[in-house]
């Protein structure tokens, strides 16, 4: 090029001393006008191409190329590529900076790769989150290991090439100061084993109910990154927690009972055991008229009462024989109140059981699922069920056990 152009200077009959600088002068505007003009057509007309053919597809990921700037970085890369190509040409007599300057426009073309690089791996990042199947995965701790790569990568490179060394003697010597790297990046290199390990047996995600009651967690995952968990408790507070806490001292993970049908109901109420007995006539006869109590009363007098004409136990003492208690009654009547709410699931566990009697009184335990799951819905469900096992008691002549004789605070005068 430069040799055309100094043809073109030849008819002038300019000193050899004139016609190189202005060939090469000459030539390296020729060199900038083409630069900038395939500059302009690749941002005026591809790239607004491809936005608008982005916007009319219905795929997310290039949307968020589009969004971050991953074609405009591409875009940015072809420039140096044509000023590297074009710098030997032009400058053929003057070698000297020819060697700078391609280290230069080196350099520029690295640091443009590795920005590009970063962009690609923030859309990813954000087209992997915005799917339910990018949840089980560590996606910000993946990105965040690969954008630290990239960066350390691109920052030797930039250094070996300013120091014309090659970048084979900087990773040689970082054997030697292994030992630090390790103490210095041991957050990160704990972080992401314990995030491969979370996502690979799928023990956490973002919008996990996870308690860890240690470090006073108890609440929603928002966040996973490559060192840390933020979890949101319920009363707005925030618990940052290392990522590899988790695994080394294990959490609890509602995310059990929030896919299953039912949220687990399990409370009792310690009964008075000097308040159980045989079920007498009167009581009996005023429990015929509760609805959901009358079919287990028929049947089960039915029963007993020909069990004890069999066995010749009618007319004796009610020691003798089988006969209906209060207590018995009253757990027949809490199963089918239970089955008979809306608010249970009946295709799950429904159960009234005792538990182990103590000086405390006798366990009566309500063991059963709700659907309503959210805690507030799910807390009123709860109070409901107590509020009306404690107000039916009387009725079956039970009561509950209470400690006597225990000072209660007093109430402050207002």
């Amino acid at each position: 090029m430069i040799d055309y152009l100094l043809r073109l200077l030849q008819p002038f009959d300019f000193d050899s001393t004139v016609t190189v600088p202005l060939a090469t002068l000459a030539g390296a505007l020729v060199a900038l006008l083409l630069i900038v003009a395939v500059e302009m057509i690749l941002k005026r007309v591809m790239l607004r191409f491809i936005r608008r053919f982005a916007k009319q597809t219905t795929t997310l990921i290039d949307d968020l190329f589009v969004r971050y700037r991953v074609f405009d970085r591409v875009a940015q890369l072809v420039p140096p590529v044509l000023a590297y190509r074009l710098v030997k040409p032009v400058l053929q007599y003057y070698p000297e900076p020819v060697a700078l300057v391609q280290d230069l426009l080196v350099i520029y073309f690295g640091i443009g790769i590795v920005l590009l690089l970063l962009a690609v791996f923030e859309a990813i990042q954000e087209f992997f989150t915005s799917h339910s199947s990018g949840l089980r995965l560590p996606v910000k701790s993946i990105a965040q290991v690969l954008k630290t790569l990239v960066i350390t990568l691109g920052l030797v490179f930039v250094i070996s090439r300013l120091l014309g060394k090659s970048p084979v003697v900087f990773f040689s010597g970082i054997g030697a100061f292994t030992a630090v790297l390790l103490l210095v990046f041991k957050d990160s290199i704990l972080g992401l084993v314990a995030g491969i390990q979370l996502s690979s047996n799928d023990l956490v995600r973002i919008g996990d109910w996870i308690e860890l009651s240690r470090y006073g967690a108890d609440g929603v995952v928002t966040d996973i990154s490559l060192v840390t968990v933020s979890v949101q408790n319920f009363d707005k507070s925030i618990v940052v927690l290392p990522a590899y806490t988790l695994i080394s001292e294990g959490f609890r993970n509602w995310r059990g009972m929030e896919e299953s049908p039912g949220r687990r109901i399990k409370r009792y109420v310690s009964l008075d055991m000097t308040s159980i007995r045989f079920l007498d006539d009167e009581t009996k006869g005023a429990l015929q008229e509760v609805r959901l109590l009358k079919p287990y009363l028929d049947e089960r007098s039915r029963e007993v009462a020909e069990y004890n004409r069999v066995h010749g136990f009618e007319g004796l003492s009610p020691i003798n024989g089988r006969r209906l208690t209060n207590l018995g009654t009253f757990r027949a009547y809490l199963e089918a109140y239970l089955r008979n709410l809306s608010t249970i699931n009946t295709e799950m566990t429904v159960m009234v059981r005792y538990l182990q009697a103590d000086g405390m009184g006798l366990p009566l335990e309500v063991y059963c699922f709700t659907n309503e799951k959210e805690t507030n819905t799910y807390e009123n469900v709860l109070a409901d069920i107590m509020d009306h096992i404690l107000a039916v008691l009387p009725w079956f002549g039970l009561r509950v056990y209470q400690l006597q004789g225990v000072a209660l605070p007093e109430t402050p005068k207002p």
